[in-house]
């Protein structure tokens, strides 16, 4: 995208973050739900198609271009970036890597206008960290594939019109090859998606579990068409891979709204007769909370950069993922600690952040996840004893 439009872009999102977003955090918290005009806004604007080609109606945003973005929209609730980010990240990007032109016509010009929702459906019950353990199957009956299993946990279940479904269609190959992906739409008979989760965070972002009864759909339903047949487990991994790029932007921009937060309160809350920003160790806090801060967003378009390039796909990701979801959780402690009381009281926005941050340190692969990947890519055989 031309630098100029790039820079009208992000204004626009950032005024809308700020000025419309910001003011009904606490309402989407205590409703658990993102406001109709909030989502109709989002559409408008193009957020639900950031990521995807222009080709097909997306803004077509690099990566390093994306991590700029994911900067302003964290600075809010992390709900307003889940509504779309499916569709822009892990689910979108099946169909850009792996589907069929066919595919992509089809289906990614109503991705990128948020007139299709939709999910990916990868984690199990007992394939969280290692999806390559999943059990979900499917299997070839005359021109239709049969799928039966369970996914949970999956992000817009209770909203989504299509489902990325990950399914075994190989049982005797290795665990990460007999691995294929479906296009499956919602409605389909069979398929059924459980009440939405209650987490602990992130409210107004919803997840579910998602059940797959002897759900029929027709062999074009296979992503990649037969080129696809059981190359799913490497489509997941490309996906993911930049869906961790991605998601530490989002906690930069979280870390920058905790610190801008830490900073209002201690420049304004007196203690004994004193702002407790005249206090040393909590100018400390402040200070590591910048430094953390800063650290993450360069860290963070560093690894934009090289995974544009394509000379960094698998440890910069890892290594961006893993600081950058330690650093923000960092951040929050800290700005909760700051606040003292005050930040243990819900509709405190440190409170609510102190919940919604836990999580990025779990999904798109855990911390300790993304620590055995680093190692093992850096020591190789040496990881095997």
């Amino acid at each position: 995208m031309d630098a100029a439009d790039f820079s009208a872009v992000l204004s626009e999102v950032r005024r809308f973050v700020r000025e419309r977003v910001v003011p009904l955090e606490a309402e989407i918290d205590e409703k658990d739900e993102m406001p109709a005009d909030i989502r109709e806004a989002a559409k408008k604007m193009g957020l639900f198609g950031f990521a995807l080609p222009e080709e097909y109606g997306g803004l077509g945003l690099s990566m390093y271009e994306e991590a700029q973005l994911m900067f302003e929209l964290g600075y809010t609730t992390p709900s307003l970036r889940s509504m779309f980010g499916t569709n822009n990240g892990i689910a979108g990007h099946v169909l850009m890597v792996g589907g069929t032109e066919k595919q992509k016509a089809e289906w990614l010009p109503r991705i990128a206008s948020g007139d299709v929702l939709a999910s990916f459906a990868l984690t199990e019950p007992e394939a969280g960290s290692d999806p390559s353990t999943l059990t979900t199957r499917a299997h070839l009956e005359g021109d239709e594939w049969v799928i039966n299993g369970a996914k949970r946990y999956i992000t817009n279940a209770p909203l989504a019109d299509v489902f990325m479904v990950f399914a075994r269609t190989d049982p005797d190959a290795p665990r990460t090859r007999g691995i294929s992906t479906f296009l499956v739409p919602a409605g389909t008979p069979g398929l059924t998606v459980a009440p939405k989760d209650h987490k602990m965070g992130q409210f107004g972002a919803w997840t579910a579990d998602v059940f797959f009864d002897d759900v029929r759909v027709p062999a074009s339903a296979l992503v990649g068409g037969e080129d696809g047949l059981n190359r799913g487990f490497g489509t997941a991994m490309g996906c993911i891979a930049h869906g961790r790029v991605h998601i530490s932007a989002l906690c930069v921009g979280m870390a920058e709204r905790l610190v801008h937060e830490s900073v209002e309160y201690a420049g304004t809350r007196r203690q004994s007769g004193r702002l407790i920003g005249s206090f040393q160790l909590v100018q400390g806090l402040v200070a590591d909370s910048m430094t953390d801060y800063y650290a993450g967003r360069a860290t963070v378009l560093e690894a934009a950069r090289a995974f544009d390039a394509g000379t960094d796909t698998k440890i910069g990701p890892s290594c961006t993922k893993y600081f950058a979801s330690e650093m923000v959780w960092r951040v929050a402690d800290r700005a909760v600690q700051i606040h003292g009381g005050a930040g243990y009281m819900r509709g405190v926005a440190v409170e609510r952040f102190y919940r919604d941050a836990r999580l990025f340190r779990i999904y798109e692969g855990t911390s300790q996840v993304q620590q055995v990947i680093i190692a093992k890519a850096l020591l190789g055989k040496a990881t095997q004893g």
